[in-house]
């Protein structure tokens, strides 16, 4: 036993826990007396419809998956605490961040993002990064990836890509065509692109990666002063990523990797941590800002708009069961809290209302009321009721109506102070505005050109060279002259290195 791993010697754990195993009982609690054999007319005579104990079993059993998310279906959780070290009340009054040396318990997801639950954590794939805190004002959920940037700026794409990392419909393969099909027909991907083939495509587990909030925010301090913000956790055991050769055989030998290394070093006392810092911009840089800030495929340049240290999130707790506590956990950028507000960012607009959606699909209108979701320290009043797997008191006597004159929860006036702050200028005429032939191309030249080194641009065409060669060659014409407007050198490395595939292929 002394060599097993944490995860390997999990039941063995367990049942050094337990002093008296109790009786194995029905779901609604009834002792059952053999648990190894249904009721049948004679010992070779059919299963009889009286037989609840097996109705029981088998009738949840049938019952016993939910449907996967759609997006970021594999992932691992796991529960900790974020300690303010930075005070930021100048910018936001959140009660989150109201003085240094507070601490909220919080809940973090990382996941892969285009695969299904039984794929890779392994893959080439952007990697979701999403954090509950469980603040005294409710829930706080700040979701986001491993980038700080996204492929797409108009959410009616969003449906179109993912489709594109999915599987074909007719052949059920994954089909590089169709990846790079819509990724050439919209270059506004190119800089997403880039991130995906760089080295950091493919992290060394979750607890080597960054994590961004990635969208643009609105925090709002005391005054009711309005500030726009970005979110960045960047990991304190440093950034590690894995080699293409060396994912690979991880693919075959180890598809659970990334899930595994995070519950062994929580379990065995190495707690992973990152450091919170935010970026702000003033109204008046927004509205003078040389590219559209809440534009999702742009950073913000951290010369002009420097980080500011806020806190350290640390891991600390692995779950105690994975499907109550990790597959049913429920994060939707619509839970904000007073103090941190929306943007006219059009990928997190479609956002407050998508993630809602699905979690009404998949775990029910009452998911808020799981106990891996409910905002527990603070009591939840309002004039929602009934509705399946309700299992609160239904709160009970109070009236369901508002406004009402029987003691029903009222408003808060500290939060309409600060919603109710300097509003964003939404003026402007009606239409379908395509973005697709705005800026695309200036800051993939500016990572080209100034992050990426000799080595990091080689290995960036090897990667995206070895996945462009198995698209129709039409698609690799396209591909090409796109990354020729980042860089004419990108175009002409990407164009040998695809040369020398097809040469090695004959």
């Amino acid at each position: 036993m002394a060599n097993r791993n944490p995860a390997e010697n999990q039941l063995n754990n367990f049942k050094d826990t337990v002093k008296a195993p109790g009786v194995v009982t029905t779901g609604n609690g009834a002792p059952i007396g053999t648990k190894t054999a249904t009721q049948t007319a004679g010992p070779r005579g059919p299963v009889l419809l009286q037989d609840v104990s097996f109705i029981d079993e088998i009738t949840h059993f049938d019952r016993e998956r939910i449907p996967e998310r759609v997006v970021h279906a594999k992932g691992a959780g796991a529960f900790g605490y974020f300690e303010v070290t930075h005070d930021i009340t100048k910018y936001c009054a959140a009660k989150v961040f109201e003085k240094v040396g507070k601490r909220t318990p919080i809940a973090v997801r990382c996941s892969t993002v285009g695969g299904e639950s039984g794929s890779s954590d392994t893959a080439r794939d952007p990697r979701g990064f999403a954090v509950k805190f469980y603040t005294d004002d409710g829930i706080w959920d700040l979701t986001g990836n491993n980038t700080p940037i996204f492929f797409i700026r108009d959410p009616i794409l969003f449906p179109s890509f993912i489709h594109t990392q999915k599987r074909n419909p007719a052949t059920h393969l994954k089909d590089p065509d169709m990846f790079w099909d819509f990724i050439t027909l919209r270059p506004e991907t190119t800089h997403q692109v880039m991130f995906l083939f760089g080295d950091r495509g493919i992290p060394d587990g979750y607890r080597h990666m960054n994590g961004y909030g990635s969208h643009t925010f609105k925090l709002v301090n005391a005054k009711g002063e309005p500030f726009y913000c970005k979110f960045h956790y960047k990991t304190d055991q440093g950034i590690k990523n894995m080699d293409v050769k060396r994912a690979a055989e991880l693919d075959g030998q180890d598809p659970d990797y990334a899930i595994r290394d995070l519950y062994n070093a929580i379990a065995k006392g190495n707690y992973p941590s990152w450091t919170m810092s935010i970026q702000v911009m003033t109204f008046e840089q927004a509205e003078k800002c040389k590219f559209n800030p809440f534009d999702l495929t742009k950073v913000w340049p951290q010369a002009e708009y420097p980080l500011i240290k806020v806190g350290k999130m640390v891991l600390d707790r692995n779950p105690n069961n994975y499907f109550a506590e990790v597959e049913q956990i429920a994060f939707n950028p619509g839970h904000l809290v007073p103090g941190i507000l929306p943007s006219p960012d059009k990928m997190l607009q479609a956002r407050l209302f998508s993630y809602g959606d699905t979690h009404r699909h998949r775990l029910g209108a009452n998911h808020l009321q799981l106990p891996v979701n409910c905002p527990y320290k603070c009591p939840v009043k309002n004039y929602q009721r009934d509705g399946p797997m309700c299992f609160s008191d239904n709160q009970a006597g109070a009236p369901n109506y508002f406004p009402n004159s029987f003691s029903g929860p009222a408003e808060c006036e500290r939060a309409r102070k600060l919603i109710d702050s300097k509003h964003d200028k939404l003026v402007g005429d009606v239409n379908r505005y395509d973005t697709g032939d705005e800026d695309n191309y200036s800051q993939a030249s500016i990572f080209w050109n100034k992050v990426l080194d000799a080595d990091a641009k080689k290995r960036l065409i090897n990667n995206i060279a070895g996945h462009l060669c198995n698209a129709s060659p039409f698609l690799q014409e396209r591909a090409v002259k796109n990354f020729s407007n980042v860089s004419p050198d990108f175009g002409k490395q990407l164009t040998e290195a695809l040369n020398m595939k097809r040469t090695a292929n004959l």
